[in-house]
């Protein structure tokens, strides 16, 4: 006798229209915004939308006008932008290279390094890297980081890449259904499902003193370039203010998927010396963590934000 099939109950996440093959929207820039014509700083492109590598600055020296100028906008321009072959950086340079967009802001949860405002990320045998999630930096604060800048200070040989989705593209390819549904629509982010998982009661009502959860619109506009964003993520978006426990899970669930599209990605392969600095609300990011038990020391910069709408 025939096996009976039954196709009754949910369908499996990833049964999406994300997953489809063809042409994909992929605009570098806002609608009527011009392309920059640079005349300080080099830029290659890594791919048509995001990402470009930036040569001409030496990031240890003072910076004039023209030179800041250029690297916001090349920064609003490609999301993501990156530096190789930056010897002799020390703290206070990676300071003054984040003031370019905004005073620094302290992650709470994580580790210190001997200069104020500079985060340690050091991972090695004893210490798993536990990035390589889908993110959008500080998003369970009322104003999100605007941007971080991240340098390399030690990298394994092979591994510990790190990728970034464009954010824009994500909501750009949403069907127009789904952007008539999510119009309007607020979410929230919290903390407590990914950095509480690992405290004690006592140490979350310390920290949900000054962190309660928050509120961001799921679709935001960039603050500078007005572009259309799509801004939920795995680990700190919570759920859908207004829906059913089921209906927010159900739209979560898909939305979040857009960051995984190869299409809306670049991938950055780190050297000694290398600098990124990205839009924290125009991208998602992920540390590829396929290097244990070597080790990969970073240091990084958040420039606090703003609130969005």
């Amino acid at each position: 006798m025939a096996a009976t099939v039954t196709t009754d109950g949910p369908k499996p996440v990833l049964d999406k229209p994300l997953m489809r093959y063809g042409r994909r929207t992929l605009e570098r820039l806002a609608p009527g915004a011009e392309p920059t014509q640079y005349r300080i700083l080099g830029i290659s492109p890594l791919t048509p939308h995001i990402g470009a590598e930036v040569s001409g600055v030496d990031l240890s020296r003072p910076l004039d006008e023209a030179t800041t100028g250029e690297l916001r906008q090349a920064l609003l321009e490609w999301k993501v932008i990156f530096f190789r072959g930056q010897t002799g950086l020390e703290p206070q340079h990676h300071l003054d290279l984040a003031a370019v967009w905004g005073p620094p802001e302290v992650n709470p949860f994580f580790p210190k390094s001997e200069t104020v405002g500079v985060s340690r990320l050091a991972k090695d045998a004893m210490a798993v890297g536990n990035e390589n999630i889908w993110h959008s930096d500080h998003s369970f604060m009322a104003a999100p980081a605007l941007g971080s800048v991240l340098r390399s200070v030690e990298v394994p040989a092979a591994g510990g890449d790190t990728m970034w989705a464009d954010m824009g593209a994500a909501y750009d390819n949403l069907s127009d259904e789904m952007k008539a549904r999510v119009e309007g629509l607020a979410a929230v982010h919290d903390w407590v499902p990914s950095w509480g998982s690992t405290m004690t009661e006592e140490q979350i009502a310390h920290f949900r003193e000054s962190l309660p959860p928050v509120e961001h619109p799921v679709v935001v506009r960039h603050p500078r370039s007005g572009r259309k964003l799509l801004y939920v993520n795995e680990p700190f978006t919570t759920r859908i203010v207004g829906l059913s426990d089921a209906e927010s899970r159900e739209l979560l669930d898909e939305l979040v998927l857009q960051a995984r599209v190869p299409e809306f990605q670049v991938r950055f392969y780190w050297e000694q010396d290398s600098v990124a600095i990205w839009d924290n609300i125009a991208t998602q990011h992920y540390a590829i963590s396929d290097y244990y038990p070597r080790r990969r020391v970073m240091e990084r910069i958040a420039v606090a934000g703003v609130p969005l709408s």
